[in-house]
């Protein structure tokens, strides 16, 4: 696996992206604030935060908002994600939002990185965190 490269200025508004969408969460029930950052296609950043619910599966996850404003902007390819939470536990995408990434990446080429306000703490392809995973391509005739 190679995984792809950012370079530190990409990485650095990645963070902020995702630090600042972070500070907008909606998180009044378990206070746990998270915010992300995606890259698409075109090197655009689109960020978001999670949005609780008092009927608790209704929430919104980060990455999901993120997401949701990449193809609003016009974006179909995400190229990394960046996820910082509070700290200091590594935050990762729940299983949901690994599958939403799955929809718009390829699981060999998605950078996945984990940050929190001191920066970027671990990373990895999508393909180690939803390993044989179901996406577009298994719905394709051939």
């Amino acid at each position: 696996m190679n995984a792809p490269s950012l370079s530190d200025d990409l990485l650095q508004q990645m963070l902020r992206a995702a630090l600042a969408a972070r500070e907008q969460s909606y998180a009044p029930y378990s206070r746990y604030r998270v915010g992300a950052a995606v890259l698409d296609e075109l090197g655009r950043i689109h960020a978001g935060c999670n949005v609780e619910n008092a009927a608790y599966p209704q929430g919104w996850c980060a990455e999901t908002n993120a997401l949701g404003h990449m193809i609003m902007g016009g974006g179909r390819r995400a190229r990394a994600v960046l996820v910082a939470g509070p700290g200091p536990e590594i935050i990762t995408p729940c299983g949901g939002c690994r599958q939403k990434l799955r929809e718009f990446a390829q699981p060999t080429e998605l950078l996945v990185l984990a940050a929190d306000a001191g920066g970027v703490r671990q990373q990895w392809l999508l393909e180690q965190l939803l390993p044989a995973s179901f996406g577009p391509d298994h719905l394709r005739s051939s």
